[in-house]
């Protein structure tokens, strides 16, 4: 499989579309500041452990979305093209740039282990609101990851892959969660686009080689044909 690039690129993409929003769901389940105390400085030092294993499944479901994005660009390569390359590359950056914020996690668990509640949130505060952090890691990249994977899975379904109620449960999912305060809710919101990515990806690792092979551009100078690719062993 490693070998054949249509196998190994179809069955990455939809197995991680299966697996990506599905560690997204179970971090924020599994995350203490879910439940308890809404600061996190406080609930992350209630159950450290939790608070460290939703931070590394937040972690790898973002890289990994950044990674799958490909997989559902490829699905626009006959139709909805451009709005699928605008979409799939922010929505990267913004998975990419979320992962990252990740890393203030363990920092804030720390201050709230030698500092009362509200000194710790002040302390954070001053080193999240450099410049540099803002406009270098959160605004406007972060908000592209919940922005950019709706419009792409709309490119997907203009692209005739999927159906309509694909890009709503994403969009229900995601960016109607945006008003609602972190907590129970978020788990219930982002429980929702598993069921439509996850879907996604079992129609991508059930369609076969030949199907994948033959979103690849039409036989012109230099290139090779459909079947060819599928073929293909490096």
């Amino acid at each position: 499989m490693l070998n054949n690039q249509v196998t190994f690129r179809r069955i990455a993409a939809g197995t991680l579309l299966i697996v990506a929003p599905s560690l997204q769901a179970l971090a924020v389940v599994l995350d203490p500041g879910t439940w308890g105390d809404d600061r996190e400085s406080v609930s992350f030092g209630q159950n450290p452990a939790l608070a460290q294993t939703q931070s590394a499944l937040y972690h790898w479901s973002w890289l990994l979305m950044a990674v799958a994005v490909f997989g559902l660009v490829h699905l626009t390569r006959r139709r909805a093209t451009g709005l699928g390359h605008v979409a799939g590359a922010l929505t990267a950056v913004g998975y990419v740039s979320a992962s990252g914020l990740l890393m203030t996690d363990p920092v804030e668990w720390w201050l709230g282990r030698h500092h009362p509640p509200e000194q710790a949130q002040r302390i954070l505060d001053e080193m999240l609101n450099l410049p540099g952090v803002i406009y270098g890691f959160q605004l406007p990249w972060m908000f592209f990851a919940v922005l950019g994977l709706p419009v792409l899975t709309v490119a997907v379904w203009r692209a005739g892959f999927v159906g309509w109620w694909v890009p709503l449960l994403v969009t229900i999912g995601y960016v109607a969660s945006f008003p609602v305060p972190y907590g129970p809710l978020t788990a219930a919101f982002w429980t929702v686009p598993v069921a439509a990515l996850g879907w996604t990806g079992l129609k991508i690792l059930r369609m076969g080689d030949e199907a994948w092979a033959s979103y690849y551009p039409a036989t012109a100078p230099g290139l090779t044909t459909p079947d060819s690719y599928a073929n293909t062993t490096a």
